[in-house]
């Protein structure tokens, strides 16, 4: 990889290839342009403050002061605000409660005998349970290798975020009552049964107000911040990368 000039400064390929580490991606390429994209803004910031002559002590403090004096980011207005929330009303809900039990058959993902025979049992089991639904916590305690066996496969009331992704992005899709398919991660086979769905509520704007204020600030400082750097570029001059300013993890 060749070397980007910014200004009077350089950035060499040794410098780029130290700055990858921080921006791992899919391809080399990808993770090429993060990581010279990151280190042509911290020279546009630094040369940018050498000019007007602010000095702190750490280059953070020091990007926070320049930004604070060439950045005008004004605040959202009671207006904006109030046309977000009635533009955006599904996003504003308490969230879906689910009371949920299973039965896990553990399966390490590399063992590919293992899973094979934990996905036949837990056919097995399934169709026992469609036969006699009351024997699941029978089964559970059982079969299951979850602590919550001990419980009868019960694990209470959800929300999002309090199971892994995986097994939630399945679960929070099916209706209450025995899961009519076992739902597979990386633990092993579930065997799922919604036991109750309390669907979200409403919530008023007074109650979603402070959010919607700091995500709007939030969207236009990014937006000022990247059209800041862009001209910035321009301006000190940036050759040997299609600089975007997007793409910096400053404005991300």
């Amino acid at each position: 990889m060749n070397s980007i000039q910014v200004g009077n400064d350089t950035i060499t390929a040794e410098a780029i290839a130290r700055e990858l580490q921080y921006h791992p991606a899919e391809q080399m390429d990808d993770a090429w342009q993060a990581a010279a994209t990151s280190l042509v803004v911290k020279t546009l910031l630094e040369q940018r403050a050498n000019e007007l002559g602010i000095e702190a002590a750490t280059e953070e403090e020091r990007t926070a002061l320049l930004l604070e004096q060439e950045l005008q980011v004004p605040e959202p207005t009671e207006e904006q605000c109030q046309h977000y929330f009635h533009s955006n009303r599904g996003r504003f809900h308490t969230p879906v409660l689910l009371a949920v039990s299973h039965i896990l058959l553990l399966a390490a993902p590399e063992d590919v005998q293992q899973r094979d025979q934990q996905r036949i049992l837990a056919a097995q089991l399934l169709r026992q349970l469609q036969v006699e639904p009351d024997s699941f916590v029978a089964l559970a305690q059982q079969y299951s290798v979850c602590p919550s066996s001990g419980q009868g496969g019960s694990l209470g009331q959800l929300s999002k975020g309090q199971t892994v992704a995986e097994f939630e992005r399945q679960v929070w899709r099916l209706p209450v009552g025995l899961a009519a398919q076992p739902v597979e991660t990386r633990f092993g086979f579930h065997l799922v049964r919604v036991d109750q769905r309390v669907e979200g509520e409403p919530l008023e704007y007074e109650h979603v107000a402070t959010r919607i204020r700091q995500y709007l600030h939030e969207q236009v400082t990014r937006r000022a911040l990247s059209q800041y750097l862009q001209v910035l570029g321009a301006e000190i001059g940036v050759e040997g990368i299609a600089f975007n300013a997007a793409g910096s993890p400053l404005v991300q």
